[in-house]
């Protein structure tokens, strides 16, 4: 499959599409880890990606998006992305163990990310379990991490790494109580916001070096890192389930293999 062909990439278009020539040369000796495609359009990079990976797409393809129309969030919930206003990208990276190894891997992907960000001075980004990137108590942007392998090689699996992060106020179009957060943006911590090339080099990098580590020592090699920016460590928080209250406590972190630590009142649960 030809990642470019799938999809117009129109140069005419007002919005800033990605230019990998630049961008190669603000990752540096880096540059060499990743094949770095940027579209115009695409209903969903995560997806385009898991199709690439099955037809052999190499270790570092990169799939970045100007406008995502369709894609996905934690749970399937939609998450879209408009030009200018958001910076939406897809890493597929090869590991060899089986997939249980990767327990904990989208939280060592937000310790990334919040590497990224304070490189570009956009700094105070913390995490919550286990997938959201915060601002002050607001959703700055999300991890969907989506692992595959081929059951004839068990020590062979692929992770596609989805990230999304505001970079601008999103439009909610009169849907902000259907969120369970409110939204914010890159430019409430730095103004002005980092351009676009130079943000998606410094979250490669900081990708690369954490799956580098992760690939070693897995997510207890990230985990005192983690910590350091769990948004709600200490706080009193709730599990829900469907929508329902299932539990509720102190949250008290997370276990070497990146399992939630919640401590209500008869001890620490493994959630």
């Amino acid at each position: 499959m030809s990642l470019a062909a799938v999809f117009r990439m129109d140069a005419s278009s007002p919005s800033v599409l990605i230019d990998p020539v630049r961008l190669n040369a603000l990752l540096g000796e880096a540059h060499s880890r990743f094949a770095i495609t940027a579209l115009a359009e695409c209903p969903s990079t995560n997806t385009f990606l898991l199709a690439c990976n099955a037809q052999g797409a190499p270790s570092g393809s990169v799939i970045v998006c100007d406008r995502q129309t369709a894609g996905r969030g934690s749970r399937g919930r939609r998450w879209s992305a408009s030009p200018q206003a958001s910076l939406t990208f897809s890493l597929l990276w090869h590991f060899d163990c089986e997939l249980v190894r990767l327990s904990g891997l989208s939280l060592g992907v937000g310790v990334a990310v919040v590497r990224a960000l304070a490189a570009c001075g956009a700094r105070g980004a913390l995490l919550k379990w286990p997938n959201d990137i915060l601002f002050h108590d607001a959703k700055l942007g999300g991890i969907l991490v989506e692992l595959c392998s081929d059951p004839a090689q068990a020590q062979q699996a692929q992770a596609v790494i989805g990230i999304g992060l505001n970079l601008l106020p999103p439009a909610t179009d009169g849907l902000d109580g259907a969120f369970m957060m409110p939204a914010t943006s890159i430019d409430a911590m730095i103004s002005p916001v980092p351009e676009r090339n130079r943000l998606l080099a410094a979250l490669l990098v900081e990708l690369a070096a954490m799956l580098d580590r992760f690939a070693a020592a897995g997510f207890a090699g990230l985990r005192e890192e983690w910590l350091a920016c769990h948004a709600w460590q200490g706080r009193a928080v709730r599990m829900l389930r469907d929508g329902r209250v299932e539990t509720a406590g102190t949250c008290c972190g997370v276990d070497a293999d990146g399992t939630l630590l919640l401590q209500p009142p008869e001890g620490v649960v493994r959630c």
